[in-house]
C-alpha cells in the first residue's frame, strides 16, 4: 500500500445502514473462542503513528485472526479512524479477511455494528466484501471511495444481526476486492445481545 497525501478536508457524517436476521447453523465449538466480544476497535497491537502494519493470514489483530489473505492495520494519524485511533484495511497486498470467535447463548439475538469505509488512494473505486457469521454470507456490502480523503473516509454505519444456536459463534469481516492493494475499510465493530424482540430494529 502506497503511502497516504494528507488533505485538509472536513470529516463525513455517519450514516446508517440496512439490518437483517439470519438464523445461523450450528458451529462447534472453537479453542480460540472468548468469553465474549472484544477488540473491535482494532487498537491492539498499537502500531507506529503515520505508520501501517501489514498482517497474514494466521497472525492476529487483537481478538481477531486474520483467515485468509493478508490485511493493514492503519495506525494513529495514518488516515481517519471511526473510533479510536487505528482501523483495518481488508485488503493487504491482496484481498483478506479478518475472524473473532466469541461464546453465545443458543436462542439470544445478537446485533452486530461496525464501521465502513474504503481505502481512498487507489483502485478499484468502488470497494466490496461481506460479513460472514459462522461461515454464512449474511452482508454483502459495498463502499464507493469516490471524493473520499484520508481526512475524510466517509463512514457509514452498517448492522446486521443473528440468532445464535451454539454456544460459541464466529464473526468475519473479508474482502471481495480483487487484485488490489487497496480494500474496504472497518472500524468500531460492536456485538450485543438483545432481549426478546422487538429489540434490534
Amino acid at each position: 500500500m502506497p503511502m497516504r497525501n494528507y488533505l485538509a478536508v472536513a470529516t463525513a457524517a455517519v450514516l446508517i445502514g440496512g439490518a437483517g436476521t439470519l438464523l445461523v447453523a450450528p458451529a462447534s465449538a472453537s479453542p480460540s473462542a472468548i468469553s465474549h466480544f472484544d477488540g473491535g476497535s482494532f487498537e491492539t497491537p498499537t502500531v507506529a503513528a503515520n505508520t501501517f502494519q501489514g498482517l497474514a493470514t494466521g497472525q492476529s489483530v487483537g481478538a481477531w485472526r486474520v483467515t485468509s489473505g493478508n490485511v493493514d492495520l492503519i495506525g494513529a494519524g495514518y488516515w481517519q479512524a471511526a473510533e479510536g485511533d487505528q482501523s483495518v484495511d481488508l485488503n493487504g497486498t491482496n484481498a483478506g479477511a479478518v475472524s473473532q470467535t466469541f461464546t453465545t447463548v443458543p436462542g439470544t439475538t445478537y446485533m452486530v455494528t461496525y464501521s465502513l469505509a474504503g481505502n481512498p488512494e487507489g483502485s478499484p473505486n468502488l470497494k466490496t466484501g461481506k460479513v460472514l457469521v459462522s461461515g454464512q454470507n449474511f452482508q454483502d456490502f459495498s463502499f464507493d471511495t469516490t471524493g473520499k480523503t484520508t481526512t475524510n473516509m466517509g463512514y457509514v454505519r452498517r448492522q446486521v444481526t443473528f440468532v445464535a444456536t451454539s454456544t460459541s459463534t464466529t464473526l468475519t469481516f473479508t474482502s471481495t476486492t480483487p487484485n488490489s492493494a487497496w480494500g474496504p475499510v472497518i472500524d468500531d465493530v460492536t456485538v450485543k445481545a438483545c432481549p426478546p424482540p422487538p429489540c434490534c430494529g
